[in-house]
C-alpha cells in the first residue's frame, strides 16, 4: 500500500502527458460520442408533434430533453472507460508483463491512466455544462442535497464503468480477444442506460429489466439525479444500488484476473 500511494503522483503525471500526447485521438473519440445530440434533435421534433409524458407522470418538452441529452452528453464523457482495450491490445502484443513487473497492481496503474485523462474530459464537457446552466436552469434542482449526492454518483458511476471493462477485459486471457463481447456490452449500455431513450419513456417490462442492470446506474441515474428526476432519498437509496453494483464488478474483475494472469505468457518470455 505504501508503495502504491508513492507511484500514484508519478502514475498520474504520466497517465496526463499520454492524455495531451494522443489528444487528437481524444478528440476522434468524443466525436464518436455526439449520438446524444442526434437523438435530443429527433425527440424534440416528437415533444412538438405531441405531449411525451414518462411513467413518472413527467412532461418532456424541448427544455427538458435538451437538458437530459446535454447531461448525457456531459456523463459519459466523464466516466468513459477504454480499459479493456488497453487490455487486449497488452495481451496480444505480450506487453502485459512490464505491467506485472511494477510493484503496483495492473488495475490500479490502468486506473491512474483514466483518472489522469479527467482534466481534459472535464475540459470537454464544460461548454455543455455553461449551455445546460444557460437554458434549462429551471429544470435542474434547487436542492444542495442533491448535488451533494451527485458527486458520490458519478464516483460510482465511474467505477462502473471502469470496473466493467475490466471484468469484460480479463476474458481475453480465456478467448483470442474479449473486443467483440465488449461491444455487446456497449450496445446494451446504449439501450439500457438510457443514453438513447430517457428510461423513463421506456415501456413497464423494459424499465423493469433496466433496472437491476448495471447500465443505467453507469449513465441514466447520475443524469436523473442531476436533472431532479428524484428526490433526497429515493437518489440515496439508489445511489446505494450502484455502489453495490460497484462492489460486485469489483469482486468479478479481481477474480477474473487473478484466474487470467496464470493462464498469461508473454509472447518469447
Amino acid at each position: 500500500m505504501t508503495r502504491t500511494l508513492r507511484a500514484l503522483p508519478t502514475l498520474l503525471r504520466i497517465g496526463l502527458a499520454e492524455a495531451i500526447a494522443y489528444r487528437a485521438e481524444m478528440l476522434v473519440w468524443v466525436l464518436s460520442t455526439t449520438m446524444p445530440f442526434v437523438m435530443w434533435v429527433m425527440w424534440n421534433a416528437v415533444s412538438q408533434a405531441a405531449p411525451v409524458v414518462g411513467q413518472s407522470g413527467k412532461a418532456y418538452g424541448a427544455g427538458a430533453f435538451g437538458a437530459y441529452f446535454l447531461s448525457i452528453f456531459m456523463v459519459r464523457q466523464i466516466v468513459a472507460s477504454w480499459a479493456s482495450w488497453e487490455m487486449n491490445f497488452e495481451v496480444r502484443q505480450g506487453t502485459l508483463a512490464m505491467r506485472l513487473l511494477r510493484p503496483i497492481h495492473p488495475i490500479i496503474s490502468y486506473a491512474m491512466g483514466h483518472v489522469a485523462a479527467l482534466p481534459l474530459r472535464f475540459f470537454i464537457a464544460a461548454p455543455c455544462a455553461v449551455a445546460l446552466v444557460l437554458t434549462s436552469s429551471d429544470t435542474l434542482p434547487k436542492d444542495w442535497r442533491i448535488w451533494a449526492l451527485w458527486v458520490p454518483c458519478m464516483v460510482g458511476a465511474w467505477l462502473v464503468a471502469f470496473l466493467s471493462n475490466i471484468a469484460v477485459g480479463t476474458l481475453c486471457f480465456f478467448m483470442e480477444s474479449s473486443l467483440k463481447v465488449m461491444e455487446v456490452w456497449l450496445v446494451c449500455l446504449m439501450v439500457f442506460s438510457g443514453y438513447l431513450i430517457p428510461l423513463d419513456l421506456f415501456p413497464p417490462v423494459l424499465r423493469a429489466v433496466a433496472d437491476v442492470l448495471p447500465f443505467r446506474y453507469q449513465i441514466g441515474l447520475p443524469v436523473e439525479v442531476m436533472t431532479g428526476h428524484y428526490t433526497v432519498a429515493e437518489a440515496a437509496r439508489l445511489i446505494g444500488i450502484q455502489w453495490a453494483w460497484a462492489f460486485a464488478l469489483l469482486v468479478i474483475a479481481l477474480a477474473s484476473w487473478r484466474a487470467g494472469v496464470k493462464r498469461f505468457q508473454a509472447f518469447g518470455g
